[in-house]
């Protein structure tokens, strides 16, 4: 099957790779319909060092089922599926608690022997725990809906969910890119009545506000800092949900942020080292939370909204890509001429 790889920083590839095959009886083989490419990608796309082995990449995707083992009792071949990204047995004691990122028995796409996401197939360990059906008859149409729940749709319910966003609110978004853009449209479903969109491409920050964003605010630092506390009257916002992570991100967060508020981070951290002392966190008795979305948590919760067209996350993705054509898609990305990309490897 043709699958992408990275190489290094920059050198994305399309391959031609082995075919997925059953190794253990919980596994399924799924056919990828769509798959797309993640701002979380471009952190190795950035940084991948050049001596690294090359590895397979990606890790949102839908698709069909294709083979199941024999110990996989809750799909059938043909069923349509979400894949999150992250695979979970869904019986160890996380997954029970909602927390499939630390499954005991989990992992992530394109790691060891499992392939990536962005490829023509995949093998899914634990299937009956890791995917999640799509009932009915799915037209193509809602491709780009049901796919964000795998991961950006999800992740920015988590960072709304982790923030403990409730009616009356005031919330601030720091990020347009998809994650933020729908942190904004989770903060709107969960009652926030105040949603300021803290990001500077008109493009994004026009679909924030179709999502629920009240306010933009383009300025960076202490000027937006600023900014956003005059909309507040000077005292700040009751959540902050940062989906950047770099350090002026989390820095704008700590200037925004109410006292006795919370900042969810849902942005994968690129430190280590960061402020939570008396004067940034104590002090003002903030909250700081947030972390890796178990998405398999929300897919379900989430997907009837998805299905009926009561909310539309699939409006984050602006351009698609034949499965070929997947370094353009990541090209795109890092230079912002495109906001999601799509891959379609029919």
């Amino acid at each position: 099957m043709r699958a992408t790889y990275i190489y290094g920083a920059g050198d994305v590839r399309v391959i031609t790779a082995p075919d997925p095959k059953l190794i253990q009886g919980t596994d399924a083989i799924v056919r990828i319909t769509r798959a797309c490419v993640c701002g979380s990608d471009l952190h190795p796309f950035h940084s991948m060092p050049d001596d690294a082995d090359a590895r397979p990449i990606g890790h949102e995707f839908i698709g069909v089922v294709e083979e199941t083992g024999q110990d996989v009792s809750t799909l059938a071949v043909g069923d349509f599926v979400i894949a999150p990204f992250a695979y979970s047995d869904g019986t160890c004691e996380f997954c029970l608690e909602g927390l499939q990122t630390s499954c005991i028995h989990g992992g992530y796409w394109g790691n060891g022997e499992i392939t990536g996401g962005q490829a023509e197939a995949v093998r899914v360990p634990y299937a009956d725990g890791t995917l999640v059906t799509v009932q009915g008859t799915v037209d193509e149409s809602q491709y780009a809906g049901l796919l964000t729940l795998s991961d950006v749709y999800a992740t920015g319910w988590h960072a709304a969910y982790k923030a403990r966003v409730a009616p009356g609110q005031t919330v601030t978004v720091i990020g347009d890119g998809a994650v933020g853009l729908l942190a904004v449209l989770s903060a709107k479903q969960m009652g926030a009545d105040r949603i300021i969109l803290m990001g500077r491409h008109k493009s994004r920050t026009d679909l924030g506000i179709q999502f629920g964003a009240t306010d933009v605010v383009a300025e960076r630092g202490e000027e937006g800092i600023e900014k956003v506390r005059g909309l507040t009257g000077g005292t700040g916002s009751h959540a902050v949900l940062e989906a950047v992570g770099f350090m002026p991100a989390y820095e704008q967060a700590l200037g925004v942020v109410r006292a006795g508020g919370v900042i969810s981070r849902v942005g994968v951290p690129q430190y280590e080292e960061a402020p939570v002392g008396r004067r940034s966190l104590f002090g003002k008795n903030v909250t700081l939370t947030g972390g890796v979305a178990p998405a398999r948590a929300y897919i379900e919760q989430l997907l009837p909204a998805v299905l009926d067209g009561t909310v539309n996350p699939g409006l984050v993705f602006d351009q698609t890509v034949k499965l070929e054509q997947t370094p353009d898609g990541y090209t795109a990305m890092d230079e912002r001429t495109a906001l999601k990309v799509m891959v379609d490897p029919t």
